[in-house]
């Protein structure tokens, strides 16, 4: 499932293509992949491409089409239309594709960005991130999870970011002091930062805007590596379920 460094990758790997471009029509070829109304984008001329939360953003003149990548979601400089094109964004040169093999995805219109979702976790202070923690309770890998607690984490970097800082998936926010708070706040801007670098991680069908796989998926410590050994203290590491998602860990490295 694309998470926020492979958001941020299309986000980057698209904007160079888009640089004083107009739309001329949206075409969905699914009903599915149209969020909400939209109105008539003819002419509208794009500022910018970035990366809100998980979901990438095209800023208009007179708003932002926000495009959530759900499980299988894609956007393609260029793409060929497929079987599982979803929408294709006609733009005065060029296009962009949308493909969504699983139809979780979708493309939506809003006048701003919306206010219901948390700070977004490369930008949020030290200082803000340890205040949020402490007026949760809820356990670490669940909360790291909610989109209204930080925008951008799923499960693939929830439990990287927990193994490089040493915490148990199930230890309760507001327990965590100064020290921990601030060892998790660090490891998750240096997890988050390698696999930008790296273009993401490629678990399925994940490729950048120009139809590149992500290269982080190499360097997992723990996701997808149960009954693996540890590679800090060579421990076996474990799965568990957290709020309904497989969560891998290692009970000896990662106490509560």
């Amino acid at each position: 499932m694309p998470e926020l460094p492979e958001a941020e990758t299309i986000a980057r790997t698209l904007a160079p293509h888009l640089d004083g471009r107009r739309v001329r029509l949206i075409r969905f070829l699914a009903l599915r992949a149209r969020r909400g109304e939209i109105p008539d984008l003819s002419g509208a001329g794009l500022h910018r491409c970035r990366r809100f939360g998980k979901q990438v953003a095209l800023e208009l003149d007179c708003g932002v089409l926000l495009v959530k990548l759900g499980m299988t979601g894609s956007l393609r400089w260029r793409g060929p239309t497929g079987p599982y094109t979803r929408a294709v964004i006609e733009l005065d040169e060029g296009w962009i594709s949308f493909d969504d093999i699983r139809q979780f995805g979708s493309i939506g219109w809003a006048r701003h960005y919306p206010q219901s979702l948390g700070p977004d976790p490369l930008e949020v202070s030290e200082e803000e991130f340890r205040s949020r923690l402490k007026r949760r309770s809820a356990r670490l890998k669940a909360l790291l999870l909610d989109q209204r607690f930080l925008r951008g984490l799923g499960n693939i970097y929830a439990d990287e970011i927990l193994f490089a800082a040493a915490l148990h998936p199930l230890t309760p926010a507001r327990r965590l002091g100064a020290e921990r708070a601030g060892r998790l706040w660090r490891a998750m801007r240096e997890v988050l930062e390698r696999a930008i670098a790296a273009g993401g991680s490629s678990i399925s069908n994940y490729v950048d805007a120009d139809g590149r796989p992500g290269r982080f998926q190499r360097f997992h410590q723990v996701y997808g590596r149960a009954g693996q050994r540890c590679p800090r203290c060579g421990g076996t590491i474990g799965r568990i379920v957290v709020a309904q998602r497989g969560t891998h860990f290692c009970a000896r490295c990662q106490r509560r």
